[in-house]
């Protein structure tokens, strides 16, 4: 595990665990809220390639799997998004940045109040 790498059970390839550089503009709250929403679309995603495999393989079978399968696949897009993602959560990021900037800057209701 020296290499940077984790393997997850039943995954093709290996994902990199360091997570993406932060950059300082971006509040470490923005950045961990788009993150999360990427993880939930990537699970939502994910949840239909597992419908069709039968429960008898990966880790073994029976109620237990079905139980806790979902569980496994929160964790696969969990993992996918903390390294590196599909690019969801830096969109987030940026429309969540452009949203405060545009909400700190004067319109004309709030200067004084009243809509013109």
């Amino acid at each position: 595990m020296s290499d940077g790498f984790i393997t997850l059970p039943g995954a093709p390839l290996p994902l990199v665990s360091t997570p993406r550089p932060s950059t300082p503009a971006v509040p470490d709250e923005i950045r961990r809220t788009a993150e999360e929403f990427e993880s939930v679309f990537l699970a939502e995603m994910l949840r239909p390639m597992f419908d069709g495999i039968e429960t008898d393989g990966l880790g073994g079978g029976g109620i237990g799997e079905e139980t806790f399968r979902p569980m496994l696949i929160d964790r696969y897009a969990e993992a996918l998004s903390k390294s590196g993602g599909v690019g969801i959560a830096d969109a987030i990021v940026r429309e969540l940045l452009r949203m405060q900037g545009s909400a700190a800057l004067p319109t004309e209701e709030n200067v004084d109040g009243a809509a013109r």
